[in-house]
């Protein structure tokens, strides 16, 4: 017969509040399936550098690594980590490419003002869209034509706008005659669509694409491959300790790779390749357009 007074239940650490780990913390993670929506632990937030001349595959190597209890936003590093690359190498990345944490417009304009460096990250879907956009990538007047990125006038801290070389709305448009057809926008209005580098910018389009996809597989082989996963950090100071030595680890890989002559394969011609990121080639490659201004097929 089974009891009729049950005892209750343990409380959780997660619920009490109770966390035998030295300084840690109740944090949340992103929701994927077999797993909760928080954890009891620590975060560690990592500054990578994009190896843009390693040929033969994605290399990102560490320049500053922070370990915090797990409810420490990591918005509130990157400000830390470009002063300490200043200070430390007197040079600062001038691109950033980082996950929804860091969508702060503070902290964006913070790192544009003083350093001169273009934070990208995704527009989040419940906010809200400024001038001259009409979605998060593309850029069109009031009258719908679409608009081109010009550049950034550094002097005057301004972004142009402009329509394309074949408008198709401008010739039937009642402002034609009184339209610019060049629109000035600055960085402030919005800091993630527009900031140092405006997301409709085809480099800003192009390192979304093929940039931001890498930051989760580079947290998991840290995780995986080197076992961090497998270990349990009962205090900050250790897991502190064990993060020197993860990237420790990625920086020997990184040496080794790249001191090692390429091997020469027999079937390299059949075989899948990565694509290399070169920036200032793709994004002054001229593109083929018909005379009704819809992109050629190949």
């Amino acid at each position: 017969m089974p009891p009729i007074c049950l005892r209750p239940a343990p409380g959780s650490k997660k619920n009490t509040g109770r966390f035998s780990a030295a300084h840690a913390a109740l944090g949340g993670r992103t929701i994927k399936t077999g797993q909760s929506r928080c954890f009891v632990g620590y975060k560690k937030h990592t500054l990578r550098l994009w190896l843009h001349h390693y040929r033969h595959g994605v290399q990102l190597v560490p320049l500053i690594s922070w370990v915090t209890p797990a409810d420490v936003s990591e918005g509130g590093l990157l400000v830390p980590s470009l002063h300490y690359c200043r200070n430390q190498w007197d040079w600062c990345p001038p691109l950033i490419v980082a996950d929804m944490g860091y969508l702060a417009a503070a902290a964006k304009q913070q790192c544009r003002e003083r350093w001169r460096v273009a934070v990208l990250t995704k527009l989040r879907s419940d906010m809200k869209l400024v001038a001259p956009y009409v979605s998060w990538d593309q850029a069109a007047c009031k009258q719908g034509e679409p608009l081109n990125w010009l550049g950034y006038d550094d002097r005057a801290g301004e972004h142009w706008f402009g329509v394309g070389t074949e408008p198709e709305l401008c010739r039937g448009c009642w402002e034609s005659s009184r339209c610019p057809k060049q629109f000035a926008h600055q960085p402030r209005e919005h800091e993630t669509l527009l900031g140092r580098l405006p997301l409709a910018s085809p480099l800003a389009q192009q390192v979304l694409r093929q940039v931001r996809p890498w930051i989760e597989p580079t947290q998991s082989f840290e995780k995986n491959q080197l076992g961090l996963n497998a270990m349990f950090f009962n205090s900050l100071r250790f897991t502190w300790m064990m993060s020197i030595l993860a990237d420790a680890a990625v920086l020997l890989r990184a040496r080794a790779l790249l001191d090692r002559p390429p091997p020469r394969q027999l079937l390299a011609g059949l075989m899948p390749f990565q694509l290399s990121l070169e920036l200032s080639v793709e994004t002054n490659k001229p593109i083929p357009v018909t005379p009704n201004g819809k992109l050629e097929k190949h």
